[in-house]
């Protein structure tokens, strides 16, 4: 669970998983499969493309244990994921649209500094 202390904003969530910002830690949580991992943004970055690179059309069509499950562990954290297929869907939805969300603040901060948005 995030820590109750923290200040936290949602910054995405689905039906498995969310993600919050935390400014006073300056670091993302993300609570999937009930529980909550911190990560620095570039640590999630990384957890992210780690995600986007596992090979779904393998696991499908292998028909061999080994390719049953993912085994990740992200950078910097205490935290292993055991993943099926749908875990994987899952989390690319919630790991996308989180940095969807990131990238579209960022754009819409800069356009402010800039005075390019029109009331």
């Amino acid at each position: 669970m995030v820590c109750p202390l923290a200040n936290v904003e949602k910054v995405f969530d689905t039906e498995h998983g969310v993600v919050y910002q935390c400014s006073r830690q300056n670091c993302y949580w993300l609570e999937f499969q009930g529980s909550t991992t911190a990560f620095k943004i570039s640590d999630l970055f990384l957890f992210k493309k780690r995600i986007d690179s596992v090979d779904i059309e393998l696991m499908l069509s292998d028909s061999s244990r080994a390719n049953d499950f993912e085994i990740i562990m992200p950078f910097r954290t205490e935290r292993c994921f055991l993943l099926t297929v749908s875990d994987i869907l899952n989390l690319r939805e919630i790991l996308s649209g989180t940095k969807f969300m990131i990238q579209l603040n960022s754009e819409v901060k800069r356009c402010l500094r800039r005075g390019c948005l029109i009331a």
